[in-house]
């Protein structure tokens, strides 16, 4: 059994026990202050120091890619307006590239155009001096088979058939006109 203290109380130990538990607990106050102590509060400071130096680190950092973003973002901004220089420039080029091949392809149709108008006035003119003679060698023929005489003479022929186109054209021109 145990031993009972003094004043008969069971819950409160004897003195001795006391005073052992407190040297005991002395002795180890005093091993964890001197020896367990010091070695947890400088871990404890070299992690904070460590924790401190991440933050800072993490504060540098973040600046450094705020500078780098704003960095970026002004090349960005740079480049944005080059492409829009270089846009407009090539629009530029492109409008007066479209106008000169305009120009050119008038001026070549212009050429064609004309080309075009000539010949035909050249064929016309083929056409009416072939046309004159086919119609002034037949006149002449219808004129000695009516006259009864062969119009051998080139000036007489050539008057003759003179004269009997203008009077041709001259009947053509009145219907032309009255219509």
């Amino acid at each position: 059994m145990a031993p009972v203290a003094a004043s008969g109380n069971i819950l409160l130990p004897a003195g001795y026990d006391i005073f052992w538990s407190a040297v005991a607990l002395a002795v180890i106050a005093f091993v964890l202050g001197r020896q367990v102590l010091p070695k947890f509060t400088a871990m404890l400071d070299e992690r904070a120091e460590r924790i401190e130096g991440g933050l800072k680190a993490g504060d540098e950092a973040r600046a450094e890619a705020e500078r780098l973003r704003a960095s970026f973002d002004a090349e960005l901004a740079e480049a944005r307006r080059q492409a829009a220089h270089i846009r407009d420039n090539a629009n530029e080029e492109a409008r007066q590239i479209v106008a000169e091949a305009r120009q050119k392809a008038i001026a070549e149709a212009d050429k064609i155009t004309a080309n075009a108008a000539r010949a035909i006035e050249a064929q016309r003119q083929v056409a009416e001096i072939s046309l004159r003679t086919e119609v002034g060698m037949l006149a002449s023929e219808l004129a000695s088979r009516i006259v009864g005489e062969s119009l051998r003479d080139s000036a007489l022929q050539s008057r003759v058939i003179d004269r009997f186109l203008d009077e041709l054209e001259s009947s053509n021109a009145v219907p032309a006109e009255e219509s």
